[in-house]
């Protein structure tokens, strides 16, 4: 037996509605589907499915910290900030390994989760 790739992410908020408005309007990611009178909402995240929730038991309760792919790291987080994203730190180069470079942009959503906008670049690439 051999685990498959992921096919969902549970992300804990607090407030659904206003996560949704977060996720679909500031990052915009395809809205899927919220649950009737159920605090739960889903998105499709490159084909992953994201599951914004409230949990029903304090130990379903954990921060996951999402990384997005973005092409050009510059241009999108100018963007999401002109949004109304709020970002922790402008774009910065993580790791080199001398042939790929990781550069990374730390946000926070709606409900305070810490998120992350990620560019590998060809190392001297910027």
């Amino acid at each position: 037996m051999q685990l498959g790739e992921i096919g969902q992410i549970m992300v804990s908020v607090s407030d659904v509605d206003r996560a949704v408005a977060f996720y679909r309007d500031a990052l915009g990611l395809r809205f899927l589907f919220q649950v009737p009178g159920r605090p739960m909402a889903f998105f499709d995240a490159g084909g992953i499915r994201l599951y914004l929730g409230v949990p029903e038991k304090e130990q379903f309760k954990a921060a996951a910290t999402l990384y997005f792919r973005v092409p050009d790291i510059d241009a999108a987080h100018a963007e999401l900030s002109a949004r109304g994203v709020q970002f922790i730190e402008q774009p910065h180069l993580t790791h080199d390994d001398g042939t790929t470079a990781l550069w990374l942009a730390f946000f926070t959503d709606s409900e305070g989760n810490y998120h992350s906008l990620m560019e590998e670049r060809s190392s001297g690439a910027g």
